[in-house]
Formats: structure tokens, sequence, C-alpha cells
């Protein structure tokens, strides 16, 4: 948990001194290396699939556990960003489908959530995820997430050589400038258990960056 804050707060830091200087630092995997986006909202499934897109990656969406679980299994990606609250199968139950399939088992997973119950129990129980991150978030935080797991040998370093051309290329520029580029907590969803939550603990409201 300590780790992630340090890795939070050198994001932070990285941004206040200088945005796209920074970015260009960003250690990446393989070039076009499938990227399994789960959450129950169309809307940050876009924003994350538009941060990831842009740097290479092919996308694959889902917006249901079932879903997500048929699509690992038929289509093996390298990561799978899953988000933790969503109605029937939330993250915690799609993770341990995904650790318990021999076809699956290995795949790294980062779970998402701008709940704080979901946080906690993410932290007290680890649930056997790779990484957690937490919303809101913006393209340093999904970046260094990516270059931790290819630090620690969970995911193939990009080779220098490989350039980053786009994966969006069927998204016109105006649909890519409408989709946001951070997502963060709004006020409506369910907590891991159903139920209701406050305003800053539900799904997402999208903030465009100038």
């Amino acid at each position: 948990m300590d780790g992630l804050v340090r890795m939070s707060g050198i994001g932070f830091i990285k941004r206040l001194l200088g945005g796209h200087a920074a970015e260009a630092q960003h250690v990446q995997t393989t070039h076009g290396a499938r990227m399994l986006v789960v959450d129950d909202s169309p809307t940050i499934c876009a924003v994350l699939g538009k941060m990831l897109g842009q740097d290479g990656y092919h996308v694959l969406k889902a917006t249901d556990g079932a879903a997500a679980i048929a699509l690992a299994r038929s289509e093996p990606p390298a990561l799978v960003f899953l988000d933790v609250v969503m109605p029937g199968m939330n993250g915690f139950s799609v993770l341990r489908a995904l650790r318990h399939d021999p076809l699956t088992r290995d795949i790294p997973i980062i779970m998402i959530s701008g709940n704080q119950q979901a946080t906690e129990q993410f932290y007290l129980q680890r649930c056997g995820a790779d990484d957690f991150m937490k919303k809101p978030f913006d393209r340093d935080d999904v970046y260094e997430r990516i270059g931790h797991l290819v630090a620690c040998g969970r995911l193939p370093a990009r080779e220098a050589s490989t350039g980053v051309n786009t994966l969006l290329s069927a998204l016109s520029a105006e649909a890519l400038d409408a989709i946001p580029d951070i997502a963060m907590p709004d006020a409506g969803g369910p907590d891991v258990t159903g139920m209701p939550v406050p305003l800053a603990h539900s799904q997402i409201v999208l903030h465009k960056v100038a």
C-alpha cells in the first residue's frame, strides 16, 4: 500500500513539473498488446480505452463480469483493468473466477474503484490482484501501473525501436476529442454489497482536460 502511495505521489510531482515531458518517460509493454477493460460504465470504458489505444494497445471492453470472463478466455489479454463495483458479479468475484481458471490465472489484473469500502477491502485482503488504481485517475496513473508490472516482470517491456501508433483509427478526431481525459468518482452507484453509497464513493463523472 505504501508503494502505491509513493507511485501516486511521483505521478503528481511529474504532472506538476510538466506533464507532457514526464509522459514521454512512461515504460510500456508490447505494442499492440491486448488490454481488457471491465467496467459497467460504457463511458469509463471509452476513457480508459482512449488512454490505452493512443499508446498503441489493442483494447477489449466488457461491461459485466460474465462477458469479461468469456473475453478473457476466448481472447486472452496481456492485462486486465477490472472495476470492483459492478452489478451482479462484482470485480472481486470476477477476479476469483479468473484466478481459478488455468486459461486466465496468470494474467496480470489491476483492480479499479472510486468506492472507499472496495478500496479498503482490497488493501486488507489483496485478493490475488497485481495492483489497484483508485478513481479519479488519469493517463499518468494508468501508465505508472503498466510500468510497475513491466519492472517486476509481469509484463514484457516494449522494444525501444517500436513506434507508438494509435489503434483508435476507427474513431474520428472529433469523436476522440469528445472522450474525456480524467475519470472522477460520482454519486449514485452501489457499494460492494449492492447498497447505495455516499456522494464520493460511486461510479464516475468525467471532466474534459483543457
